[in-house]
């Protein structure tokens, strides 16, 4: 029997903000051949780890949900709250199970923070897994290819495993691309439809789907989504006078649950967001059916991945982030886009300006702030999106050609007045 649309969200967000990973360790627990390797946002290439045997488990910091004491003492106040929450959880324990932890390029912060882990963790596998920013196959495929190898040799070695023959390792490789597919394949149709029906599963409750996720087997995901796409075939809720918005900028540092529910009960649906980016980095399918599985992943990388202020540029052949992010706001109908960023997230705060002016360009209307993982206080932040909402509504969002309002971003003002002079 299938559990109940409300028992499926709660099971989920147990799992998802379990911070002592009870549901993962219980996996493990189960046949002494698993292992957990947990890994940073953004993104690792999680077949490969499933396919080695063991769990990625993502680790999204604590949220508003365990004081920060010992993680403060390791940080400057001018650095982002997420490292100092996963210090926290290393110096609590909560991480005793765990095998190996990969830390994927994104900021100097992450970086820093592996190194740590190599003095908190000696006993286990700790990788800094370098990202290319080139997207040549000769260079930065080539180099990226070799990142997963150092990766998977790592781990063996300190597993005092051997490698799999490389025909059961082919064999392997490929399943896991094709889980990880239809994992993928089941997001993209679930966001469709709230896309189409925000309103049959509100963006807290897909969420705590989706954040569970990074927790749990691929396969039980699998399963899961299965059930909450059944369950929005049919009409649930109940629609409102709501715009409808993109979020973007908080691909790493998770907001705290609270803002994502203040920004809709000011008047928005959330139609995409980049919160849970490394489930959907790869766009589209990765060849499942191949000689060379990890070639196939890495021609992935190159040719498909997402946009994000953690790449210098987007993949040359898929366009700018400005109009990879121009794009996805008429794809999905929107009526606007709300940059939210951590605070002190330099990726994040760096590529705002750009986005925000190319896409004022463009004549679609944004506003932006910060917050941190454990933000307590929405209030200020539920009056500017409201107010953002209601003069939408008012005047429109000037993405189907209507002229937006007299409003000017502070840069555009400037970037006028120094043509002038």
């Amino acid at each position: 029997m299938h559990r109940t649309f409300e028992k499926l969200i709660s099971e989920c967000e147990h799992i998802a903000f379990d911070l002592q990973f009870s549901h993962a360790k219980a996996w493990k627990r189960a046949s002494s051949e698993r292992f957990l390797a947990g890994y940073l946002p953004i993104y690792i290439p999680r077949e490969v780890i499933h396919a080695m045997g063991g769990l990625p488990v993502g680790i999204m910091g604590t949220g508003d949900r365990m004081q920060i004491i010992k993680g403060d003492a390791y940080y400057q106040s001018y650095i982002c709250h997420l490292p100092r929450g996963v210090v926290e959880l290393a110096m609590s324990g909560a991480f005793a199970e765990f095998d190996a932890f990969i830390f994927p390029s994104i900021c100097d912060v992450i970086r820093n923070l592996s190194g740590m882990f190599q003095i908190f963790k000696p006993d286990v596998f700790v990788k800094y897994l370098d990202l290319p920013q080139n997207f040549l196959p000769s260079v930065g495929g080539a180099y990226y290819r070799r990142e997963i190898e150092t990766t998977v040799e790592g781990i063996l070695s300190h597993r005092s495993t051997v490698p799999f023959e490389n025909e059961v390792w082919v064999e392997r490789l490929n399943h896991s691309i094709r889980l990880y597919n239809e994992n993928r394949a089941l997001i993209e149709r679930i966001v469709t439809i709230r896309q189409e029906y925000p309103w049959r599963v509100s963006a807290v409750d897909w969420y705590n789907v989706l954040r569970s996720g990074l927790a749990m087997p691929v396969e039980e995901h699998n399963n899961i989504l299965y059930e909450l796409e059944a369950y929005l075939q049919d009409d649930r809720g109940r629609p409102l006078d709501n715009i409808r918005v993109v979020i973007s900028g908080a691909f790493c540092e998770q907001p705290p649950v609270g803002l994502i529910k203040t920004i809709e009960l000011a008047g928005c649906y959330i139609v995409d967001d980049d919160f849970m980016l490394g489930s959907r980095w790869i766009e589209g399918d990765i060849a499942e059916d191949t000689s060379d599985p990890l070639g196939a992943i890495v021609d992935a990388y190159l040719q498909h991945s997402t946009f994000s202020a953690s790449l210098y540029e987007a993949a040359p052949a898929s366009g700018t982030k400005v109009e990879r992010l121009a794009s996805l706001v008429k794809s999905r109908k929107a009526d606007g886009v709300i940059f939210a960023a951590p605070s002190f997230c330099d990726p994040a705060l760096l590529d705002r300006p750009e986005l925000q002016l190319g896409l004022e360009r463009a004549g679609v209307r944004t506003i932006g702030f910060q917050y941190s993982e454990n933000t307590g206080q929405f209030k200020v932040i539920k009056e500017e999106v409201g107010a953002f909402s209601d003069s939408i509504k008012l005047w429109g969002s000037g993405a189907d050609g209507s002229e937006p309002d007299s409003h000017m971003w502070l840069p555009t003002v400037i970037e006028d007045l120094t043509a002038i002079a």
